[in-house]
């Protein structure tokens, strides 16, 4: 590749890196036929004057990187080896790839920098994947029940004869396209460049200062996907697709807190996946990290404390608003950004949501994904104290299939008080 394609003029300009010149950055033309149109993404630091985007890799985890540079553990000008990185199956581009208005929060070639960029790579520019695809087994208690109660079989592929399930697993970091998430939130760039400038206490200079840098990697936690049966059958709308789509709660996915449906829900929805591929469809489970409705597990415990120690206890009639009292806001989450994950599987039917939220069904369905089936959690699997939860989501119109109360039978909906 000829260097000259790479000269730029140099100037000074207020970064997020001291002591940084830019050059006239890399351009990207979000939304391209392919990828080397497009353009790649350089948010790595270690050659700054090649950067073109606003932020860095790792979202939230760049602060323990700082931490091992600091401490003298991890070598400032350090360069991925990417030989053997590759995804074990092959992935293939989908149309929501080329459409800028389908995907604004990842970046679609972001799991195959190592052969779309060859060029650029020995250019030395470092450009790191921002999507990784592996494989693993899953080791489920749940599962091991549904197989023991014969709600599920051991197959020797989906299921294997230990009990665990073959899953493909996709990585994703945040990308956000600056001019496509003011869109999708409808207020203008600068506005929203401005807003976030303010409301990180001005962690990203450029956000203000380069509005010709389009992309912010932001500093938020990553999302996962994991896909039962065969990964290509999920673009195909022929194909029964069994779906979740669930936001992180660590107090019950992990510990198994009995206070929220969520560990439940989840992992009835890996049986229902499970079961899908072992029928010849496809299951899908996307986990995003939006701990406490996006609020954060610290303001989710102090709404916890506020719950169960107002007067007449943890109430469904005062459910949500215990938690506008303290955070200001019942749900910061924006679901109009999740369905982003689906579009790059070129996922356009979903024949079995298991989701009560009609943020999330809203969201789905405005990008165009068509949604046959909505499924409830089954009663029989909420816990006793998550009762009050579930019964406050129905009253205020999430989807369900089973009964609503409201007034007097909703007040009598009432949870564990704390044991002070």
């Amino acid at each position: 590749m000829n260097n000259d394609k790479f000269e730029r003029t140099s100037h000074v300009v207020l970064t997020s890196h001291s002591n940084q010149i830019f050059k006239e950055s890399l351009p990207i033309n979000w939304g391209a036929k392919t990828a080397k149109e497009r353009g790649p993404v350089v948010a790595t630091i270690s050659e700054k004057e090649n950067r073109n985007a606003i932020g860095s890799h790792s979202g939230s985890y760049t602060v323990y990187r700082a931490l091992s540079i600091a401490n003298g553990d991890f070598p400032k000008d350090h360069r991925p080896e990417l030989f053997n990185t590759h995804s074990p199956v092959t992935i293939k581009p989908q149309d929501s790839w080329f459409d800028p208005d389908k995907m604004v929060a990842i970046d679609p070639w972001g799991a195959c920098v190592q052969e779309m960029y060859t060029d650029y790579l020995k250019e030395g520019y470092n450009i790191k994947p921002t999507i990784a695809v592996t494989q693993a087994r899953l080791h489920i208690p749940e599962i091991f029940e549904a197989i023991k109660n014969g709600r599920l079989k051991v197959d020797g592929d989906i299921v294997a004869d230990d009990g665990s399930v073959k899953v493909t697993k996709v990585a994703f970091e945040p990308v956000w396209y600056l001019p496509g998430i003011a869109k999708r939130l409808g207020i203008k760039e600068g506005e929203l460049r401005k807003i976030l400038f303010n409301e990180t206490g001005g962690m990203f200079p450029e956000l203000v200062t380069r509005p010709d840098l389009k992309v912010l990697l932001p500093p938020i936690g990553s999302t996962t996907a994991y896909v039962f049966g065969d990964i290509n059958k999920l673009s195909d709308p022929s194909v029964e697709l069994t779906c979740r789509v669930h936001d992180e709660c660590n107090g019950s996915d992990v510990f198994g807190s009995d206070i929220c449906t969520c560990r439940p829900y989840l992992t009835y929805g890996i049986e229902q996946a499970t079961k899908t591929a072992q029928e010849g469809g496809v299951g899908f489970i996307a986990y995003y990290r939006k701990e406490g409705r996006a609020l954060g597990e610290v303001t989710k415990f102090l709404v916890y404390n506020a719950r169960k120690r107002q007067e007449g206890g943890d109430s469904a009639e005062t459910y949500f608003k215990r938690t506008e009292c303290v955070a200001g806001v019942e749900d910061a989450r924006f679901q109009e950004f999740m369905p982003d994950i689906l579009q790059w599987f070129g996922i356009k039917k979903i024949h079995n949501l298991h989701s009560m939220s009609n943020m999330k069904y809203d969201a789905i369905v405005k990008s165009g994904i068509e949604v046959v089936n909505r499924l409830s959690i089954p009663d029989e699997l909420i816990p006793a104290d998550a009762q009050v939860e579930m019964e406050a989501k129905k009253a205020a119109g999430y989807f369900t299939q089973g009964d609503i109360k409201d007034g007097a039978a909703l007040k009598e909906v009432v949870g564990r008080k704390l044991e002070e």
